[in-house]
């Protein structure tokens, strides 16, 4: 049943309704009335539902046409055509058009048609390509070493261009029993001033004052890679620094030789650690550390039984590099087949003059008029190894 049908229903309810209460309440004079009525509603009620049934069909035809126009709009907007589902082509939008049968029908000559075609948008550059907006996803910066070496030392900061400690040189021991009124004996000690001058390490780079400001995060790039550049040059100075010039005079260079205090047959690269440990015990410097190169610690880890078992356990499981309960580094400013075990905390003391910063300026050359700046990034360090014998520095060598 449709809308109308039902308006007309419940008109003719409330019309029935409505005289059957004027007959209860008053039924002499109603009963005319209400025939009549009933009648004229029963001679036009056909016709107006009649009409109403046309006007609802007209309607929803025209709904229908409605709705064919948007759809084929929208797929005219949507491929630059007609709407027939792919892009029209030169030729097509050219014959197509109304502009070439009015052309056609000229009856004078000459003429001139001309038509604007449309093109599809694509990625080319030529075409929508140049609007696209690429994503920019994080600078992959080249690896950096972890830098251990510093960590095994005492750091202490100075506030002068150089260091003065008092190192012992000798020790006289004529301690003794002595029997009551006897004459003690005497000891001796000697000791010597030692200064120590702070050396820099640094290293710049030019860049422009515009790409700075244009690029924040270039300059958080730049800071963090100058910073690694002096981390970089001070581990290997730590440990191979010669001391000439402005150099660092380092760990190795300053170490005790390895010689092993016993020998053992058919010694592995985890003997040979621990005789350098036992080495250090007998100076009397226990080891706090080890540092090697990372060949050398994944030949240690591959190290097996006589039944096919890793030693230091199965290669699934998360092993610290230790040997002996001292930590091991393992770090590339290490030369290959070569090791260092040390007490570390009483060999050498590192100080820090200047951290290591990083500094802009324009005052280089013609960098102002330029608008060009120097990034620099310094260090002022020293490091004083006071106990060489601390320090035990040996070679693998052919060791399996």
């Amino acid at each position: 049943m449709t809308y109308h049908e039902k308006h007309l229903t419940r008109s003719a309810s409330a019309l029935l309704a409505a005289g059957q209460h004027l007959r209860r309440k008053d039924a002499s004079g109603t009963d005319d009335i209400f025939e009549r009525l009933s009648a004229k509603f029963g001679e036009h009620a056909g016709e107006v539902l009649r009409k109403l049934t046309e006007a609802d069909e007209k309607m929803a035809g025209f709904a229908a046409r409605i709705l064919d126009m948007e759809q084929r709009a929208a797929r005219a907007d949507f491929y630059g055509g007609s709407g027939s589902g792919h892009p029209e082509t030169w030729g097509e939008q050219f014959t197509r058009h109304t502009g070439l049968k009015a052309f056609s029908e000229e009856t004078t000559r000459p003429g001139r048609f001309r038509l604007e075609v449309k093109t599809t948008l694509t990625n080319d550059p030529a075409s929508g390509g140049s609007l696209g907006a690429p994503t920019r996803d994080a600078t992959a910066i080249i690896p950096r070493r972890r830098m251990q070496v510093r960590d095994l030392l005492p750091v202490v900061s100075v506030s002068s261009n150089a260091v003065e400690y008092a190192a012992q040189t000798n020790r006289t021991n004529n301690a003794a029993p002595v029997a009551e009124g006897a004459l003690k004996p005497e000891s001796g000690f000697a000791f010597e001033l030692r200064t120590l001058p702070t050396q820099v390490v640094a290293h710049w780079i030019p860049a422009s004052r515009q790409v700075l400001e244009d690029v924040p995060q270039l300059r958080d790039i730049i800071d963090g890679e100058l910073r690694y550049g002096l981390a970089y040059v001070e581990e290997g100075q730590l440990l191979y620094g010669d001391g000439s010039g402005s150099n660092l005079d380092g760990l190795v260079p300053n170490s005790t030789a390895f010689a092993a205090p016993f020998t053992i047959s058919n010694a592995t690269l985890i003997d040979t650690v621990g005789l350098a440990i036992l080495q250090n015990a007998l100076a009397d410097f226990p080891a706090d550390g080890i540092v090697m190169h990372p060949s050398d610690w994944m030949r240690i880890r591959l190290l097996k039984d006589v039944d096919g078992k890793y030693i230091l356990g199965d290669p699934q499981a998360v092993i610290t590099p230790a040997l002996f309960g001292l930590p091991v580094v393992a770090t590339q400013a290490m030369a290959v087949d070569k090791f260092l075990v040390g007490n570390f905390q009483v060999a050498a003391t590192l100080y820090d003059r200047w951290a290591a910063r990083v500094e802009v300026s324009t005052e280089h050359s013609d960098f102002f008029v330029r608008n060009l700046v120097a990034i620099l990034a310094e260090e002022r360090i020293g490091l004083a190894v006071k106990q060489p014998l601390a320090l035990t520095y040996g070679d693998f060598g052919n060791v399996a």
